[in-house]
């Protein structure tokens, strides 16, 4: 090939060396390649790559990256050119190149844009879902699903059921991160916030079944809901709420957020109220057994109607001392009140002899209210190094939990068609738990090139718990206090941490791998039996991560972690806290930490399909199991170690578009549970209970109109027979429809939906063998006529996302004693 040149150009000594290798190659192409990522070197999708020619800044190619952050131009001609890399809320990067052979320009960091941006429309998108080495990443920003409230965004999100008032991922609780920072609530607080929150700043939903070192040791999986950052200066706003109205109850939730943002400063608060109302009801059989015989059969109905009002107040404020110091301080506060805090149960009992004849009856009228406060603060300083990515974070927390309650339980007892109670008894209970929570953290991230991550940190815990219960019965009408039954618990905990981990990746291969140990030592003491009980144990948690691209398409990895389950306090507590007359709950203090070891095998294939293999092991996994005492004829829920717990499966999961306006959405898994418990009331024989089950989800999500301003999703979930411990649980399933419609530009958005349309959500859990034989058959409010709104105000065309409140550790409160 021959190059003609204006003659000025063969002045420069450059310009005669690219003749000369343009000649000898005889013009041959060259490959251009890199990898576009943000400032916390996360991906970014869709970015557009533009190669301009540097003499007239003419276009000669461009394209888009892909999930992963990658591009590339597989033909460019040798020569002079200018890379531009854009994508909105980001700075341009603009890089010089000299094309002489293959290239890799690896990483391209975009900043943050800081300045204003005038009119900037967000259209809304559909959820894309991206594997990543070490988690599922569930992309929800500025899509149909970001006028939800962030429950309802997890019931749509791959991997995580949301039923019956208890989030799990692969049949476990996940501990609940909100941008890397764990949520220190209870699993029934943590939904209540999550459900009072608007999704409209969320920015993907992480779920991480095998979470790396970095995350605490402590729960089976991690579930990190990500929100976005505010990437213009100014004030916006949104109010939403929403309106369900159940079979017997209508709910509300009401709501505003708030957002400012200057140079230095980025503050965040959100304000909700939900006010509700629940109904349950519930039929129990029981069959009380002696010497094999059936001695007496109960048949109860009961019906509980709950009132609350929670409030949640979230805040964050972040201020930069300069571009590489920064401060942050963050506040979560949670507040049930007593006046707004009530319980009403009524239950009929039928006791009939062997001959099922009946003997008599007794009523059971319950009046419950409990009060609550949980308030979280949390200071944060990090310091960014000269070198890109290198990073130090510090971060101190202090939790003060406060619950208390108060119940009165009347039951009088009736013969046979006879309305004069024979008899009655009265008792009364006070109860509460006062727990103070200190944290202290220290994070180093560090970049050792530009495809290699180290990281390392230390965390120390302190945790003191006051548990107080007082029982009063009724002597002559005279009330006194029931000596056996009260008690004061006093529980400490000391937790010592750290934590290193390594990834890497290759061009088709990516690794992470981490060590976390922890130290932990527990003393529990019991007041009224001078009963003081002490542990202290070190445990390794190892995890182990490997991901290998077969091609642009498919891709294959491995993963392993060992983690931990501490009893959560409640479960400690050694006294027993009547519901009636013949029932209660009861802990124990010498309950011992549940050890997981878990592995899984993916695949995917075709970029939308993935298939997992996974094999659980849980040793002494820590549940409240149903033990009815035949001698007594009470019932006791009693927090105990069962033997193990074997799980195994193979997992689903897709999400895919069918045609232009129709994606496609499922999760679906077979599985084995196999577990083994000692049964407390037939001299600790060793029980087993198995069975394969199955679990679906699938949901369709479509777009109508020319400007797609109407959406509809349409779910279904279901799940087979399943077991917990020596109980088995009954199928069932569910149809969800939903319709929303984006107003004035999307400044505004209304929904309505029906949930379980066909009402097929309820439970029966059945407890049968050797001498116990019990039944309970609950119907809820699982079928709700939904409606929701959201409008936004003040700089709302701008991207309106906040850095999310941390609401740091309190997984482990809980006060439920049912």
């Amino acid at each position: 090939m021959f190059v003609i040149m204006n003659t000025c150009m063969f002045k420069t000594l450059s310009t005669l060396l690219l003749l000369f290798i343009s000649l000898s190659v005889f013009s041959q192409d060259f490959s251009l390649v890199g990898t576009v990522v943000d400032e916390n070197n996360q991906p970014i999708s869709f970015s557009n790559v533009v190669i301009y020619s540097t003499e007239d800044l003419s276009i000669i190619d461009g394209t888009t990256t892909d999930d992963e952050g990658n591009f590339k131009f597989p033909k460019v001609k040798p020569g002079n050119y200018t890379l531009k890399t854009t994508y909105l809320g980001f700075e341009e990067s603009s890089i010089t190149i000299h094309l002489i052979k293959d290239t890799n320009l690896g990483i391209i960091v975009l900043k943050e844009q800081i300045e204003t941006l005038d009119d900037v429309t967000i259209t809304a998108k559909r959820p894309t879902v991206k594997r990543m080495v070490d988690r599922l990443v569930f992309d929800v920003e500025n899509s149909t699903l970001s006028n939800n409230n962030v429950l309802d965004v997890l019931k749509r999100t791959p991997g995580v059921l949301v039923h019956d008032g208890v989030i799990t991922i692969k049949s476990s609780v996940p501990t609940v991160y909100i941008n890397d920072r764990k949520v220190h609530l209870s699993s029934t607080e943590v939904q209540q916030l999550l459900e009072g929150t608007s999704a409209s700043n969320i920015k993907s939903i992480e779920v991480i079944s095998n979470p790396p070192a970095k995350y605490e040791a402590e729960g089976g999986a991690v579930l990190n809901i990500v929100t976005s950052k505010n990437i213009t200066a100014g004030y916006n706003g949104s109010v939403f709420g929403d309106y369900k109205q159940g079979s017997e109850y209508p709910k509300y939730s009401l709501g505003s957020s708030h957002f400012f943002k200057t140079e230095k400063v980025n503050a965040y608060i959100n304000y909700n109220i939900s006010p509700r109302k629940d109904y349950r009801f519930v039929n129990e059989s029981i069959n009380f057994i002696q010497n094999s015989q059936v001695n007496s059969s109960w048949e109860s109905v009961s019906e509980k109607r709950s009132e609350s009002t929670n409030q949640n107040i979230n805040a964050n404020i972040d201020y930069t001392l300069n571009k590489n110091n920064s401060l942050g301080f963050s506040t979560s506060i949670l507040v049930a009140p007593r006046t707004n805090t009530k319980t009403f149960t009524n239950a009929l009992t039928e006791v009939f002899n062997s001959n099922s004849v009946l003997d008599s009856t007794f009523n059971t009228v319950n009046r419950l209210v409990d009060e609550t406060s949980n308030l979280a603060f949390t200071l944060d300083y990090a310091h960014k190094f000269k070198k890109e990515g290198e990073k130090l974070s510090v971060n101190v927390h202090h939790t003060n939990y406060d619950f208390s309650n108060f119940q009165n339980v009347d039951t009088d007892y009736f013969l046979p068609n006879n309305n004069i109670a024979f008899r009655n008894n009265r008792f009364q209970t006070f109860s509460s738990q006062e727990i103070k929570l200190y944290t202290a953290q220290l994070d180093y991230e560090l970049p050792i090139n530009d495809s290699a991550q180290f990281e390392a940190g230390l965390k120390v815990s302190d945790i003191n718990s006051e548990n107080i219960l007082t029982q009063y019965i009724f002597e002559n009408g005279n009330r006194v206090e029931d000596l056996q039954n009260s008690d004061t618990f006093l529980y400490d905990e000391m937790n010592y941490a750290g934590y290193t981990s390594y990834s890497k990746n290759w061009d088709t291969w990516t690794f992470k791998s981490g060590l976390r140990v922890e130290y932990t030592d527990i003393t529990g003491n019991s007041l009224s039996t001078n009963q003081i009980n002490t542990s202290d144990y070190v445990k390794f948690f190892p995890s182990f991560y490997i991901l290998h691209k077969l091609n642009d398409t498919n891709e294959l990895y491995f993963k392993y972690n060992k983690r931990i389950d501490r009893p959560r306090y409640s479960q400690l507590n050694p006294f027993k806290y009547f519901l009636n007359d013949n029932a209660y709950v009861t802990g124990d203090p010498n309950l011992k930490p549940q050890i997981d070891d878990v592995y899984t095998l993916g695949y995917t294939f075709n970029k939308d399909y993935t298939f997992e293999l996974y094999y659980r092991y849980e040793n002494n996994p820590a549940i409240q199991v149903t033990f009815q005492d035949n001698d007594d004829n009470k019932i006791t829920y009693r927090n105990t170690n069962i033997d193990r717990s074997i799980s195994y499966g193979l997992d689903f999961i897709t999400y895919t578009k069918v045609v232009s306006r129709w994606d496609l959405y499922v999760v679906s898994s077979l599985f084995y549970y196999d577990e083994q418990f000692f049964a407390l009331e037939s001299n600790n024989e060793l029980i087993g209970n198995d069975k394969w089950s199955a679990y679906a989800q699938i949901i369709n999500y479509f777009t109508f109109l020319k400007d797609k301003s109407l959406m509809a999703d349409v779910s279904y979930l279901f799940i087979s027979q399943t077991v917990n411990g020596p109980t088995d649980v009954s199928t069932r399933s569910g149809l969800d429809i939903n319709i929303k419609k984006t107003l004035w530009n999307n400044r505004a958005s209304v929904s309505i939906g029906v949930t379980d349309i066909f009402n097929t959500q309820n439970e029966t859990h059945t407890t049968k063998y050797l001498n116990q034989d019990v039944l309970l058959k609950y119907r809820l409010e699982n079928r709700q006529l939904t409606f929701g709104f959201n409008y936004k105000f003040g700089n709302f065309r701008l991207q309106t996302n906040k850095k999310d409140i941390e609401i740091n550790e309190r997984e482990r409160l809980n006060t439920s004693q049912e």
